[in-house]
């Protein structure tokens, strides 16, 4: 549906907006243009599983994992909600794996926002540590990536 000059009416960019929301499975998207900005979200409840005992975690392996990895030293987050890949397309090889010494500005990992892809550089030389998400992963604005040491 349009107006009478040409662009998209407010309703029906709110609809597709919820419609991609849905379809990637993200909790917000937000779009901007000029003096136009729009932000559909939507709320989430948390679900408590209670049915199984959560697996036994090694002492040493939960006390060297930080409670938050976001707040890990070294995190990196992700600067939009979108998806995450891992490769520059599927079935290439990905562009950090655990281990891989980068370099500062280097591309980690592409995340995916409204068909574009946006390249997500290492803020600094080290070692990734960590990938905290999976290809094809849908993430959200300050979610974090990997653990760049």
């Amino acid at each position: 549906m349009t107006n009478a000059t040409g662009n998209i009416s407010d309703q029906e960019l709110v609809r597709e907006l919820a419609e991609l929301m849905i379809e990637k499975g993200l909790s917000e998207v937000e779009i901007e243009r000029d003096d136009f900005r729009v932000r559909v979200a939507r709320q989430t409840l948390a679900t408590v599983a209670a049915a199984a005992p959560a697996p036994a975690v090694p002492a040493a392996t939960a006390a060297a994992a930080p409670a938050d990895p976001a707040k890990a030293q070294g995190a990196v987050l992700s600067p939009m909600v979108g998806t995450a890949y891992l490769a520059p397309e599927p079935g290439a090889r990905p562009f950090v794996e655990v281990g891989a010494t980068v370099r500062q500005g280097q591309t980690l990992m592409i995340v995916e926002a409204m068909k574009t892809m946006n390249a997500i550089p290492a803020p600094k030389a080290g070692v990734v540590r960590e990938v905290l998400v999976t290809d094809g992963q849908p993430v959200e604005f300050g979610e974090p990536l990997l653990i760049v040491d």
